[in-house]
């Protein structure tokens, strides 16, 4: 039976007020001191199971001071070319986008976190020996052809071959052993908790069958599948294109394809780990651009291809978080050794390396920023490491982090400026990885994906099908595998982005056991047919918890249309304040890695221009 993980709860209902003081040093911690910044050998986060993500000891430092709390630190204790704060993708992008074209340039990278990538967030776990290895956070490469030239150039440079993923990844291999999606009909909704497999596979008719629907609600599912019904006829495809972005799915399913409820019911929260709301907040024309089995478009209007038609196999076993393995190469080479794309999914990082006093580059972790200000023609970055405030000055400062702290930390920015950066609310979201001995049970029941209507988790998967270098994908139903499970809050009765303030309290507010329990239940649920007992058949779980995910995408159902692009809150929140510069994914408006490099390489010519 697996053992239960516990956690602290820092939360007094949503109102989060917390003194520095309670963060533990890590390096004591750990009963190793070798100098002030530099971390013990053996330290090695991606093998901690338990909540991850926005892990505890994180978060408090930087929630006490939008609580109002500060810090005081004496003269600078050193003095840089750059300080980058935030160490994701972003910020080890801006930091090598610098260093080349300034070599030998003292850069120092700040990051709150335990471990470098931002939400790139490398899992590992051991069974019997053997290494699995899964993504806590971003997880491909999305659609490489559409990258900007810098990042393109990036990835090429530090090693990324895109090419080689249609070697490394088995498009086929769920399907060589028959395994298709299902959808868990929930009683609340529909009288039973019923599984039902075949989504996709089998045809509409034997599929709704199945289901625990009415026969006119059967009806309609088939109709809306099968029809080649133009529901906008007479329209020109600008025509519908015009009243479609301003009409939600539900609208559509509901007025146009004209379908019963329980249809709408079992689409409602069909793209929460996508779009992170339900669809009565997604335009129907958004539905062009997913891949999802969302119906009763296709013939009324044009679809989009999506990814430019590029299949969505560019997934590192990690993620992206071996993308940011390799900028740290670059940037560190002795922190990541090894020479290749293939070799950083099983080399160990050297954690004790990243940040050594005499290092003209240094990656320094579990250091929060509280205060950045222009000073003295530079800039003065204050940041609280072990429950100590600490200063240095820099001449120039990029801000890597998420837009909707910076106001917290430079508020003597115009208030256009912070009201830009504040217009954006990260969307909360929970990736939840379970490590199980083997995937027959799936086998047995014919299934790689399960979409639930109700429930804690909106799905759960098996793992991305691919091989790289030394690391072997699970080919077989015998061998261990991580199912990957997404929870995003929900909360129907509030719309636009408070939803997602609502959903960050609960997230913050849920203790691992109740991610736990879940997870436990709604496999038990799934997998029952095949004699599977969660118990029994859990090896580990890893909670990734997002309190602050995706960044703001700028294109939900009630985002305004804006005269330019300088209108934007977003653009006018990435400006030059002085010497301070921001580069993110915040600042695009898109949650990708594309967006991280591509601010990351405008924040560094800016600061070379």
């Amino acid at each position: 039976m697996k053992r239960k993980i516990t956690r602290r709860d820092f939360l007094n209902g949503t109102q989060i007020a917390v003194g520095a003081a309670i963060t533990v040093p890590i390096l004591q911690a750990c009963g190793v001191q070798p100098d002030e910044f530099s971390l013990p050998k053996g330290y090695y986060p991606p093998t901690k199971t338990g909540m991850r993500g926005s892990h505890d000891g994180s978060w408090e430092v930087i929630h006490a001071r939008v609580a109002g709390e500060e810090w005081r630190a004496g003269a600078p204790e050193a003095e840089y070319d750059l300080v980058i704060v935030g160490g994701g993708i972003s910020g080890l992008s801006a930091a090598y986008f610098y260093q080349q074209n300034k070599p030998g340039a003292r850069i120092l990278i700040l990051d709150n976190h335990d471990d470098f990538g931002g939400h790139a967030k490398r899992n590992e776990f051991n069974h019997m020996g053997e290494t699995r290895i899964g993504y806590g956070g971003t997880e491909a490469i999305d659609t490489p052809s559409s990258y900007s030239e810098e990042a393109k150039k990036l990835l090429s440079d530090i090693g990324v071959h895109t090419e080689r993923f249609y070697d490394y990844y088995d498009q086929n291999l769920y399907g060589r052993h028959g395994l298709s999606k299902a959808i868990f009909f929930d009683q609340d909704t529909f009288g039973e908790d019923k599984l039902v497999r075949g989504f996709g596979k089998r045809s509409w008719q034997e599929f709704a069958a199945d289901t625990p629907m009415s026969d006119a609600a059967k009806a309609d599912f088939v109709r809306v599948f099968t029809s080649q019904e133009d529901y906008l006829p007479g329209k020109t495809q600008a025509e519908k294109y015009e009243i479609l972005s301003k009409t939600s799915y539900e609208d559509y399913l509901r007025n146009y394809c004209k379908v019963s409820e329980e249809v709408i019911s079992i689409y409602k929260r069909w793209g929460m780990s996508f779009w992170c709301v339900g669809i009565d907040e997604i335009p129907t024309t958004d539905i062009l651009t997913y891949d999802g089995g969302m119906p009763g478009v296709e013939h009324t209007i044009e679809r989009t291809g999506y990814r430019n038609d590029e299949p969505y196999i560019f997934h590192f076993p990690d993620g992206n978080a071996s993308v940011a393995r390799l900028l740290v190469r670059a940037l560190k080479p002795e922190a990541m050794p090894g020479s290749t794309m293939e070799d950083v999914v099983t080399m160990q990082a050297r954690y004790d390396l990243l940040d050594r006093a005499g290092d003209t580059v240094n990656i320094r972790l579990n250091s929060t920023a509280v205060h950045v200000v222009n000073a003295r023609g530079g800039v003065d970055i204050t940041y609280v490491r072990d429950g100590k405030p600490h200063k240095v000055w820099a001449s120039k400062c990029i801000m890597a982090c998420y837009n909707s702290a910076i106001p917290y930390l430079c508020p003597e920015m115009p208030q256009a400026q912070l009201d830009g950066l504040a217009y954006n609310v990260k969307v909360p979201l929970v990736y939840t990885k379970v490590l199980v001995p083997n995937w027959k049970p799936f086998a047995e029941l014919g299934m790689d994906f399960v979409y639930y209507t109700g429930g804690f988790y909106k799905q759960v998967e098996l793992a991305y099908p691919v091989s790289i270098g030394d690391y072997k994908m699970s080919a077989t139903p015998e061998e261990p595998m991580i199912l990957h499970m997404c929870h995003v809050p929900w909360v129907p009765d509030v719309q636009g982005p408070d939803q997602w303030r609502v959903g960050r309290a609960q997230i913050l507010s849920t203790p691992f056991e109740t991610f736990e329990e879940q997870a436990k239940l709604q496999l038990n649920q799934a997998l029952a047919g095949a004699g599977f007992d969660a118990d029994r058949d859990i090896s580990a779980i890893t909670v990734n918890r997002w309190s602050h995910g995706y960044a703001y995408a700028g294109d939900a159902f009630w985002e305004p249309e804006y005269k330019s692009e300088a209108d934007k809150p977003w653009v006018k929140g990435r400006q030059p304040f002085g010497n301070i510069h921001v580069a993110n994914s915040d600042a695009e408006a898109a949650a990708n890695t594309n967006a991280a490099i591509t601010q990351a390489h405008r924040a560094v010519a800016e600061i070379l221009t």
